[in-house]
């Protein structure tokens, strides 16, 4: 792994005291940061053996971090347009999740990675499907960014009775796939147990699901919760209960708990949710488009809940790209909370070091520092659409929260490796993935069964 030098570039830290360094350097070795100085501290180019890149006129920033994707639905995208929760998924996701073959399920990884790198994303938590994991972990090692992946757990489905587990089955192949790839492709690779949501797993898949964690240090449990009105009369019907509370009654709310959504969470819930040290993924894009609500963001963080953002999935948003979800996760909770609520520094730290901290990877990765991962985004923040002066720390932020997008992103490392620069993936083929994608989405689509 070749030893870098980023020279002449503004450098949003993200650290402790939010330092951006002008005219600074960033020096990476064997995938770690071990340096980030000011100009005056650069050492001599002829002193430095290794890569060296010119930054001038870029802008360094922590790799994004999404903490709730959906690879396996990628081929998906435009064709569940216009449905609300509940028939979004009966209707169109779990028969198309159904008709995956390996093939199909690893073209699907591989176009999600691909946009995902593109736009700036370096760390991932991603809920699979059923079947065929080992083709989004595959497809995860290959790309070179980092995830917590894990197999969706399903032993209820009204709507599509084949496509389920039982228990035992879907237990017993989490367990597996866990000893094999948490902590695998040389730590970049985590598992994380993912129950769909309470309305596809039994009260014995849940406990038994959060249970397995205890054996693996640093394992989540990733589900879905309080998304939508009428999944929440459902949730109410069978537990009398809402979501987040029949949680706490199941005893599977705690710290590693992490639940994407939370738009229908009361104040009780909230102060569970801070009381447990649970962890909330807002997916505002995915929110609106399938109708659910607008998330309490305001409330849960005033109540220190940690939350991050993800994208969801590509049928229900329809990009995977961080910048739009930092832009609508500030602008949405304007009309309700005042125009100086959720700032863009506020809204950029879910993004990268609050992603890390839901993850429990804050000292790893989110920020520039030495000692953490090397996951850095170039932008280019030169385009007619940003502001003309990035002068101040304000300025950046809103710069790239307000108006960036992925066309400003020039280059992408992860763990110390360029995975996007000059245009170009470094490690995938995205000629040959958008074929791929093109002819299994063919393929797939003859064998849904959308009756």
């Amino acid at each position: 792994m070749a030893k870098t030098l980023i020279k002449n570039v503004t450098i949003v830290t993200m650290d402790t005291a939010r330092r951006i360094v002008r005219d600074g350097a960033i020096v990476a070795d064997d995938g770690i940061i071990e340096s980030v100085v000011s100009g005056d501290q650069v050492r001599r180019d002829e002193d430095f053996s290794g890569e060296v890149v010119d930054g001038s006129g870029l802008t360094a920033i922590p790799g994004f971090v999404q903490t709730h994707i959906h690879l396996c639905q990628t081929l998906f995208r435009g064709l569940a347009d216009d449905l609300e929760l509940l028939d979004w998924l009966n209707l169109r996701i779990l028969p198309f999740e159904a008709a995956h073959t390996a093939p199909s399920m690893r073209a699907s990884a591989l176009l999600g990675l691909a946009e995902l790198i593109r736009s700036g994303t370096t760390t991932i938590m991603d809920m699979g499907s059923l079947y065929h994991e080992e083709q989004i972990v595959e497809a995860v090692e290959q790309a070179g960014i980092r995830a917590f992946v894990g197999k969706a757990m399903m032993d209820i489905n009204d709507a599509h009775p084949r496509f389920r587990e039982t228990s035992k089955t879907s237990l017993a192949a989490t367990l597996e796939q866990a000893r094999a790839w948490h902590g695998s492709g040389c730590g970049r690779i985590r598992y994380a147990v993912a129950p769909r949501f309470i309305l596809s797993c039994t009260d014995g898949l849940l406990k038994e699901a959060a249970a397995m964690t205890d054996d693996f240090p640093g394992m989540l449990f990733h589900t879905h919760a309080s998304e939508n009105r009428r999944e929440m009369e459902a949730v109410r019907r069978r537990c009398g209960m809402d979501n987040v509370e029949y949680f706490d009654h199941l005893g599977i709310l705690r710290s590693n708990s992490c639940l994407a959504h939370c738009v229908w969470v009361s104040d009780r819930e909230i102060g569970l949710l801070a009381k447990r040290k649970a962890k909330v993924l807002h997916c505002p894009s995915s929110n609106l488009k399938l109708g659910s609500g607008v998330a309490r963001v305001p409330a849960m963080l005033g109540a220190g809940v940690a939350l991050s953002l993800g994208a969801d999935g590509a049928p229900c948003n329809n990009t995977l790209d961080m910048f739009g979800e930092m832009r609508l996760a500030a602008l949405v909770q304007k009309p309700d909370h005042g125009a100086s609520s959720m700032s863009a520094e506020t809204v950029f730290g879910m993004a990268t070091i609050g992603g890390a901290t839901v993850l429990g990877m804050e000292k790893e990765i989110g920020s520039l520092e030495a000692g953490k991962r090397a996951d850095i985004v170039l932008l280019d923040l030169r385009q007619v659409w940003n502001p003309l002066d990035v002068s101040g720390p304000s300025s950046v932020y809103s710069s790239i929260v307000f108006s960036g997008s992925p066309a400003n992103v020039s280059a992408v490392m992860a763990d110390g490796r360029w995975l996007f620069r000059g245009g170009t993936h470094q490690s995938i083929d995205e000629d040959q993935a958008l074929r791929n994608g093109r002819d299994e989405l063919t393929r797939l689509l003859k064998r849904a069964d959308l009756s």
